[in-house]
């Protein structure tokens, strides 16, 4: 299976990486095996680059591509010798890169809010490392929108004077998410939402899912590859999406909008709350361990840890924080998914083009029951709280606001 296989939906993304990556293999092993002279030239060179940045929509794939990428760079396949292309999938190269134990490169995403300028200097300083194994060093930075504008500035520093091997691999949802700076140097690839279709094919051929599951999913989630491989194995999501997806049914009166408001971000804090379960406790424990603290979770702490267990339980509730919008950005999603339904049947859509069919009758009542305007002024109301979310208003506040929207149309 070659590297390429995981990037769903996307041919001409896939082939200029390919191209990218057969220059890229001239300029570390020209004619197969001699070392490249320093200045020399190495043909179709100019279709590799030190920096690239991956954008598209949520679920497009992008970081699925730069991981690709990076292991393509990376693969030492004996096959090459012959002609064949790099990213075979199945070298030391490539399977270490895909995995995440290559030494030379480092995948970078953060479960924070944002990503900080001592984080970034430490990866700047990676960077600068020469290859362990003689070819590239090879940076993802699957979350670069994340970026402070200080450590956008130490990350442009980097960018601007690279390391002869250094290849950096951004990914963001947009080209505005980064720094017009940054985005100047760096070569751009936009990856669109791959289709249902190819998306419940994968699901079908490499996951095993049943088609008739995987095509339900990968439609009602619009191509987004990773939400629906999660919808189709985990039967306890498939519950949580159905019952966001009934709170338009719900909000008749003003006392059901303040019920179902709180349930939603109740659910998103629950969520939160057992990926802490699974996380905090061992972190605090090695932690402890670390710094020599007596056995047992009650051991007494060494004298002067007291300030490293204090940023210990910072990051895991900013952690908490961000899983918790997360959640709640993914359930604003599918709401907004749901009135972009009614929408089509209000405008004369045929209910074959309806994405989550699962829930026809309910928004056939809604559509039966409202207008266009109606259907539009809610949407806004979805978009407006995800809005109200990033700048951190107290999600039961933001999400009050829309379910009384929604009741108003």
């Amino acid at each position: 299976m070659a590297v390429w296989d995981d990037v769903v939906g996307q041919p001409a993304v896939v082939a200029e990486l390919a191209s990218a990556a057969q220059a890229a293999g001239a300029l570390v092993t020209p004619d197969h095996g001699a070392e490249q002279p320093p200045g020399a030239p190495a043909a179709n060179a100019s279709r590799m680059t030190h920096a690239w940045l991956f954008t598209g929509p949520p679920g497009s794939g992008r970081a699925t591509a730069a991981k690709a990428f990076a292991a393509a760079l990376q693969c030492v396949s004996p096959d090459r010798k012959l002609g064949a292309p790099p990213g075979c999938g199945f070298c030391d190269g490539c399977h270490t890169a895909l995995i995440g134990t290559h030494a030379d490169v480092e995948t970078v995403r953060t479960d924070l809010l944002s990503i900080g300028v001592k984080d970034t200097r430490d990866l700047v300083r990676r960077a600068s490392l020469s290859p362990a194994g003689g070819r590239w060093q090879v940076i993802v930075l699957e979350d670069a929108d994340r970026l402070t504008e200080g450590a956008a500035n130490v990350l442009l520093k980097a960018i601007e004077e690279p390391a002869p091997r250094t290849v950096w691999l951004l990914c963001a949802p947009s080209v505005e998410d980064a720094l017009p700076t940054i985005r100047s140097r760096c070569r751009l690839l936009t990856l669109r939402t791959p289709s249902p279709e190819a998306v419940a094919d994968v699901l079908t051929r490499r996951d095993g899912i049943d088609p008739d599951l995987a095509a339900r999913v990968a439609r009602s989630t619009q191509g987004h590859i990773d939400r629906a491989r999660r919808l189709a194995t985990d039967e306890s999501a498939r519950a949580r999406r159905a019952n966001v997806l009934r709170l338009p049914l719900r909000v008749a009166d003003i006392g059901g909008c303040l019920r179902a408001a709180q349930e939603l971000v109740d659910a998103a804090g629950e969520d939160a709350k057992a990926v802490a379960e699974e996380v905090d406790a061992k972190e605090t424990e090695e932690l402890r361990a670390a710094l020599g603290a007596a056995s047992g979770t009650g051991g007494r702490m060494p004298r002067g840890t007291a300030g490293v267990m204090k940023d210990l339980a910072d990051r895991q509730k900013r952690r908490a924080t961000r899983t918790q919008r997360d959640t709640l950005d993914l359930a604003l999603t599918d709401l907004a998914g749901f009135y972009r339904d009614v929408l089509n049947l209000q405008l004369g859509g045929s209910p074959d083009r309806v994405a989550n069919i699962d829930l026809l009758d309910g928004i056939e009542q809604i559509a039966a029951s409202s207008r266009p305007e109606h259907s539009l002024r809610r949407i806004d109301a979805v978009l407006a709280c995800r809005e109200a979310l990033d700048r951190n208003v107290a999600p039961l506040l933001a999400v009050e606001a829309m379910t009384l929207a929604l009741r108003a149309g």
